[in-house]
């Protein structure tokens, strides 16, 4: 049996239908869930990454097929997985992450693929350009990937990268891009306050009252 199959085999003796479907409709119904919730779920898989970290190598099919699984709790797997491994990963691993941004998309993915590859950025100048050219893409998901890949990194933050991926998003009407322009400035004030408040004072007109409501949550 493998190693998916395992996994798949305890998310099912451990499935809660009311739970399910409570689960799913805070996802708006995009999802199927088995109605495992977090804690649960990784205490299910806690053994399993212990495992895998001992071998200092990404398995990429098993990730595909916990990706391909129409239960979401196999889309956090991966998450779990990937930050497990995350001393693993390389820049080149970025075109295998991709193929997981740019399908089963709603921000709860969305918002720990970005990190991920946040992650990679701190090691791999790469990752610069590559969000530089994401965060114009024609797809709002991957681009509220980019605005908010260095969620987190506080005092590593690098502000002329932010700036220049949130000025790209001006002027977007989409509640989720919006919504991740002040979620970033709002991350990074907690770091480094006087800079987002002249952010968001040099940019006033142009942002959108949403971004500018949560960016100035502390400041």
């Amino acid at each position: 049996m493998s190693k998916y199959q395992t996994i798949k085999r305890l998310f099912e003796e451990k499935a809660d239908a009311d739970k399910a479907e409570a689960m799913a409709a805070y996802m708006k119904n995009h999802f199927r869930f088995y109605g495992i919730q977090t804690p649960e779920r990784k205490a299910i898989i806690k053994e399993f990454l212990k495992t895998e970290k001992k071998q200092k190598t990404v398995d990429w099919a098993f990730l595909d097929a916990c990706w391909a699984d129409e239960h979401r709790e196999f889309q956090y797997v991966v998450k779990d997985y990937l930050v497990a491994m995350k001393k693993w990963l390389r820049f080149d691993d970025i075109t295998r992450i991709e193929a997981y941004v740019r399908s089963k998309q709603w921000w709860d993915s969305i918002d720990f693929l970005d990190t991920i590859i946040g992650y990679i950025g701190l090691e791999d100048k790469r990752v610069d350009e590559l969000m530089l050219a994401w965060a114009q893409d024609e797809n709002f998901w991957v681009r509220r990937l980019a605005i908010n890949h260095q969620r987190g990194r506080k005092n590593l933050t690098d502000t002329d990268l932010l700036e220049k991926i949130l000025v790209l998003n001006f002027g977007s009407d989409e509640f989720f891009i919006n919504k991740a322009i002040g979620w970033a400035l709002r991350d990074y004030s907690k770091s480094n306050r006087d800079w987002v408040a002249d952010f968001v004072a040099r940019y006033a007109e142009k942002l959108a009252p949403l971004s500018v409501r949560e960016a100035s949550k502390y400041l």
